[in-house]
């Protein structure tokens, strides 16, 4: 044999080598896209179930918050009829309720008053207070109101 001869020998050697190489490589690339695609098959068969059941569950939250806005309108109406009402009772009765029990303290105070001295007790001292919108002041603190106003 002559140094062509080994030469194209080893050249087709080497040849059939490196194509053997390269069908392994492709029947294994062959190998993983079935798998990809079965493994597509498969996320698709158990993903369009699901993105049913999805779409099912964001339809049933949309007419839940639709109720839900519809009770929290109610009771805002609610709400404003209840504070509409509390301003015409306080506007219709708190006035006439003011005027009749200053009347009755007025009564109850002069009644005290002239049956006190004449009944021969000894007058106790008066605590003098102050009534502000349902509140009472007690005297103490009046007589550190009034030490405040004298000074200024």
């Amino acid at each position: 044999m002559s140094g062509g001869e080994v030469a194209g020998i080893l050249v087709a050697v080497f040849w059939a080598i490196l194509v053997s190489f390269l069908a392994v490589a492709l029947a294994r690339l062959a190998q993983t896209l079935r798998a990809t695609t079965k493994l597509v098959a498969d996320v698709t068969e158990q993903a369009v179930p699901l993105l049913a059941d999805a779409s099912t569950a964001v339809r049933s939250a949309q007419t839940q918050i639709d109720r839900v806005d519809a009770i929290a309108s109610d009771v805002q109406e609610v709400t404003s009829n209840a504070s509409a009402l509390s301003t015409t009772v306080a506007s219709t009765f708190g006035g006439p309720l003011v005027k009749v029990a200053a009347f009755g303290y007025g009564v109850r105070r002069a009644i005290s008053r002239k049956a006190g001295p004449e009944a021969g007790e000894v007058p106790a001292k008066s605590s003098r207070r102050t009534v502000i919108v349902g509140r009472t002041v007690p005297s103490a603190r009046q007589k550190k109101r009034d030490t405040r106003n004298k000074r200024d």
